[in-house]
């Protein structure tokens, strides 16, 4: 299971926390209450990880959604519990509270509301935060060389995670938003399907990927839950999307683009070895689901590499390590010659809540010189 590890390694400070909050209350009935909910919330994550494989509905997604809103609350209630002590500790040591101050009813009381209410705050913030879809915008300048175009508009996209808990509607609004763009060509940087899904399901969002309009045509490559959701090409000829596995195509006389296979796939192609096919006198652009091998990349003619997969750690404070691991978790950056892009993703895995990133669709445009 993912983040096993981690959450192996937080319980310490869950049963810290736990401990802190039973010292707040002063009703052992509401002590043991509290004790309670709080183990029943950090086994929620789990539980709704084993209940999530498969068509989910009814009560099911319910309880899948209760668990998986749960891995939130207990991170940013054990990080309260944490800066609430430290400031206390701070406030006691440089003598600007009592003793005595510190354990009257009162400011236990206040004590326990702030740690009580903060997480809820928190995560209700995250709640909308991933839930509003936006458009963020970039320009590139990369040389025209033998291309007939003077300018490009790709919207890309990455990691929409549709499965059983994607809101209705959210999909047809998504390519909505697509359409509005008015692009030259539509590019999906994988993690498309979250789980299996049933046939009727599948009929739906390969209807709505049909309604997407652009020149060129919409362009994806698999990313590592494309293989979880045992994503069929038939899904792909279906929907309308072109799905680039290590594979190279002449975008008219425009451009090439080049696709890549997830970076955990078995004889997964170099790009030195997929540029051998590329057209020497058209940019190239790079999809790649996961936004490594960067300074590799930019030693090579690849013009703009477009990837996903990070979230932007998605909860605060992941975000840190997302961006350790990869080196660009989020935004643009130029390495030599080459543009990265990294989208923090249209949707998410796991907790439908984000505290860091936003939930976006880019809109690039390319300026051929």
């Amino acid at each position: 299971m993912y983040l096993f590890n981690e959450l192996l390694m937080s319980v310490p400070l869950v049963v810290y926390a736990g401990w802190r909050l039973r010292r707040l209350i002063a009703r052992r009935a509401l002590k043991n209450f509290s004790t309670a909910l709080l183990a029943l919330l950090a086994a929620g994550y789990p539980a709704a990880e084993s209940l999530s494989h498969g068509t989910i509905g009814g009560a099911l997604k319910l309880l899948v959604l209760a668990g998986y809103y749960a891995l939130p609350l207990v991170l940013y209630f054990t990080m309260t519990v944490l800066l609430t002590d430290l400031a206390v500790a701070i406030l006691r040591m440089s003598k600007a509270v009592s003793r005595e101050t510190v354990r009257s009813d009162k400011f236990r009381l206040r004590r326990l509301a702030f740690v009580l209410s903060v997480p809820v705050l928190v995560v209700a913030a995250g709640v909308v935060n991933a839930n509003v879809l936006r458009v963020r915008e970039y320009t590139v300048e990369v040389p025209r060389r033998s291309s007939t175009l003077r300018e490009m508009k790709v919207v890309f996209a990455a990691d929409l995670h549709l499965s059983g808990l994607t809101p209705k509607g959210w999909l047809a609004g998504f390519v909505d938003k697509v359409n509005a763009q008015k692009p030259d060509i539509v590019l999906i940087g994988g993690d498309i399907l979250e789980g299996h899904g049933d046939d009727g399901a599948m009929g739906v969002i390969e209807a709505q990927f049909q309604r997407i309009e652009s020149r060129y045509g919409v362009y994806a490559v698999p990313g590592n839950h494309e293989g979880y959701a045992r994503t069929t090409p038939e899904f792909f000829d279906r929907s309308g999307i072109r799905l680039l596995q290590d594979a190279v195509e002449k975008i008219d006389d425009a451009s090439t683009l080049i696709g890549r296979k997830d970076g955990r796939s078995r004889n997964r192609k170099s790009v030195d070895e997929l540029l051998l096919d590329a057209p020497g006198g058209l940019p190239v652009i790079l999809l790649d689901h996961r936004p490594t091998d960067m300074e590799r990349v930019s030693r090579t003619r690849v013009d703009l590499q477009l990837s996903g997969h990070t979230h932007h750690g998605q909860l605060f404070p992941v975000n840190f390590v997302t961006q350790r691991e990869y080196g660009l978790s989020w935004g643009h950056r130029k390495i030599g010659n080459t543009h990265f892009i990294v989208t923090s993703g249209a949707q998410l895995w796991g907790p439908p809540v984000r505290t860091v990133g936003a939930s976006e669709i880019l809109v690039i445009r390319v300026v051929l010189q």
